[in-house]
């Protein structure tokens, strides 16, 4: 019998041409997003709107950027990252400026919150990631996801000061403006990130999408990934869009503010690249276990602590460690267990549970401010919820399931 064939290597993009794109895109893509608490005071105060109208812009933009993730995932899982990426990114910018044209409520509503919720979906993690791991190495993908994260906080360092400095000398619409035009910059970097015709599969078997959902909502492991995820996405919503206007009201002026969420992106750098490293050696229910436990000790000892600027540094640079941190090891674990097929898809799929918890950590963030006077009671629900997740990542078992392991 002559010898049977064996499957032709899958083609690939070279490893520094997927870091250095990707990790651009999601630096523009981020660093604009996480400068967003930075108009709340500007827009309400210019609008006559009350905190809950802007915050409530910002969770439905939250939410409608978990909905469509898993979609925009499937569609680039199917058709590639870069039709994703290229209509993202005009949708992005078509948000930023109707975000600075609108004058109600519901019109914000639907700029800031339904468009830029939906682009966002197109130009960040989920679809990044999907490209990530199918053209680097098992060995090397929870790293390589690490630099990606540590990428969209670097943009968060760079673009909060350049965002504060926009709104300070061009006026809050102007600087939507300019922020609108750079937006556009995601499209050609998204060329980067335009994989060749990768033929039929050469590694494990073929799986549909509905296959490949009932698989993952079936497993535990990944309810229980998911879990954690909603508590992550609460914590860092309410802080990076609530955090500036808290600090206001204790009596501390705006560049505090600027310079906390700067030092959140800066310290971010370092924090998720030292998760997607450290998730090469060892469990990644343990970092993320030690993650949203150290979230909950910061923000009690903040509390505790006497405000001052410097106080306000040392939180905003443990809590930047401790950031996006958990993007790399739970996106790796999705990828460990259930391979790489559907890997933007179900990586979308886990987010949207994220998404979830930021539209009720920014609303409520708003909503019991405006009932109570106070941020306190979202403090604690944070502390709480992080306690929570630290316990839910435990049962998390990360071993490739028996379809991928024995092929």
């Amino acid at each position: 019998m002559p010898p049977t064939a064996s499957p032709a290597p899958q083609p690939r993009l070279s490893l520094q041409q997927v870091l250095l794109c990707g990790a651009l895109i999601v630096t523009l893509s981020m660093g604009i997003r996480h400068g967003f608490g930075l108009w709340l005071a500007p827009i309400t105060t210019d609008r006559g709107w009350t905190r809950e109208t802007f915050a409530f812009a910002l969770a439905v933009q939250n939410v409608a950027w978990g909905l469509a993730g898993p979609f925009a995932g499937m569609l680039a899982d199917r058709f590639g990252a870069y039709r994703v990426l290229v209509g993202g990114a005009l949708l992005y910018s078509l948000g930023l400026v109707l975000m600075a044209l609108s004058t109600s409520g519901l019109a914000f509503t639907g700029s800031a919150g339904l468009i830029l919720g939906m682009a966002q979906s197109g130009t960040t993690y989920a679809v990044v990631y999907g490209v990530i791991g199918r053209n680097v190495a098992p060995e090397k993908r929870s790293w390589a996801m690490g630099v990606a994260a540590a990428a969209g906080s670097f943009g968060q360092f760079l673009m909060v000061p350049v965002e504060s400095w926009l709104i300070g000398h061009w006026g809050w619409q102007n600087a939507l403006f300019l922020l609108a035009c750079a937006a556009l910059a995601i499209a050609p970097l998204a060329l980067g990130l335009r994989e060749p015709d990768r033929g039929p599969a050469s590694t494990g078997p073929s799986q549909g999408i509905g296959a490949a959902l009932r698989e993952a909502l079936g497993n535990p492991s990944f309810r229980w990934l998911t879990a954690g995820y909603f508590v992550c996405g609460f914590q860092v919503v309410f802080i990076g869009v609530h955090m500036p206007s808290y600090l206001k009201d204790q009596g501390l002026g705006p560049e505090v503010a600027t310079t906390a969420l700067a030092l959140i992106g800066l310290f971010n750098v370092f924090g998720t690249y030292a998760a997607g490293s450290l998730g090469q050696r060892l469990p990644k229910r343990h970092i993320l276990s030690f993650i949203y436990l150290g979230r909950s000790v910061a923000i009690v000892l903040f509390l505790w602590a006497p405000l001052t600027p410097a106080s306000v540094y040392v939180f905003s640079a443990v809590m930047g460690f401790l950031w996006l941190s958990t993007v790399p090891p739970t996106n790796a674990v999705v990828a460990q267990v259930f391979g790489v097929q559907h890997l933007s898809m179900l990586g979308g799929l886990v987010f949207f549970s994220h998404q979830v918890g930021s539209f009720l950590g920014v609303w409520l963030g708003g909503r019991l401010y405006d009932a109570t006077g106070s941020y306190d009671v979202v403090w604690w629900i944070a502390v709480g919820l992080g306690l929570f997740a630290a316990v839910a990542n435990q049962p998390v078992r990360e071993q490739p399931l028996a379809r991928l392991a024995t092929t």
